[in-house]
């Protein structure tokens, strides 16, 4: 599932085609990547047909671009979207499955394709309630957004029964964190994963905090996590944060630490990765 520097990446490389560009054509190839569109493929045809393009913008995984009507193109990549510019005329990309044509003042005319190979993302017009899409208003701000609040999430965190990583998982207490980059800001923290949240004190939580934002930081600078050709930016081009990861993945190689063997563990369906020796399950849990 990409994550929030996955998505960030195709961001900034969407913002240049995008900003200021009219639609000029808009064909759905498979109506079940435009299922979240209220008023279906048609529909969704004819309402983007004609509007003029803004900045797009990103609140954790979730991207749209802003329309000149108070609504925006929200983007959902779901576990293998792909956003994909392509000049006009270039053949469909394998799985394709929207295909727009845009004008551009200064750029002239670009294609923009949505491929998704097992469509679980999706492409809908919605409304916009104070800049964002309807659907998106209860996801909580990033740490990469301007506006964080780390005192404010440090002393909801401190609140939270459950597992550490469970907290930093919850998007609607901080945004854009998933399961490869929970497990590296936990490694980097020395913490377990079942850690109650409320067993932290403000100094540690505040580390972790910062832990997250230096990894989603340094994903961000290397293109985003891929393991495999699903994960690309607009020009196609894989993310290589992979070669840096310490624990998520590494299960059988030596702690960069300590040497211990990284294991990994069922957790929630999904699994967790982490060092034996510098992230000791906590007492009294089970």
């Amino acid at each position: 599932m990409p994550e929030l520097p996955e998505v960030e990446v195709v961001r900034l490389g969407l913002a240049p085609a995008v900003d200021g560009a009219t639609v000029a054509g808009v064909e759905v190839l498979d109506d079940r990547s435009v299922a979240r569109h209220d008023s279906g493929a048609r529909d969704f045809e004819a309402t983007l047909l004609g509007r003029t393009m803004a900045t797009p913008q990103r609140r954790g995984k979730f991207l749209w671009v802003p329309l000149d009507d108070d609504r925006a193109l929200s983007i959902h990549l779901g576990m293998s979207g792909q956003v994909l510019l392509r000049e006009p005329g270039a053949p469909l990309d394998r799985h394709t499955r929207v295909r727009m044509l845009l004008e551009h003042p200064l750029h002239g005319t670009l294609a923009v394709h949505f491929a998704d190979q097992r469509i679980f993302g999706s492409m809908s017009v919605r409304p916009l309630v104070d800049g964002v899409p309807d659907h998106a208003t209860h996801i909580a701000l990033d740490p990469l957004h301007a506006d964080f609040d780390a005192d404010a999430v440090v002393a909801r965190l401190r609140t939270r029964r459950q597992g550490v990583k469970a907290a930093i998982l919850d998007q609607q207490l901080v945004s854009g964190v998933g399961n490869i980059y929970a497990d590296e800001a936990l490694w980097r923290s020395r913490l377990h994963y079942l850690t109650p949240a409320e067993r932290l004190t403000r100094g540690r939580a505040r580390e972790l905090l910062a832990e997250v934002q230096g990894v989603l930081e340094r994903a961000l600078t290397e293109g985003g996590t891929s393991f495999d050709a699903q994960y690309v930016n607009v020009n196609g081009e894989s993310g290589y944060f992979s070669r840096s990861l310490q624990a998520y993945g590494q299960e059988g190689r030596p702690c960069a630490r300590c040497g211990t063997l990284i294991v990994r563990e069922s957790w929630s369906n999904r699994s967790s990765y982490r060092c034996p020796r510098c992230q000791r399950r906590p007492r009294g849990i089970a």
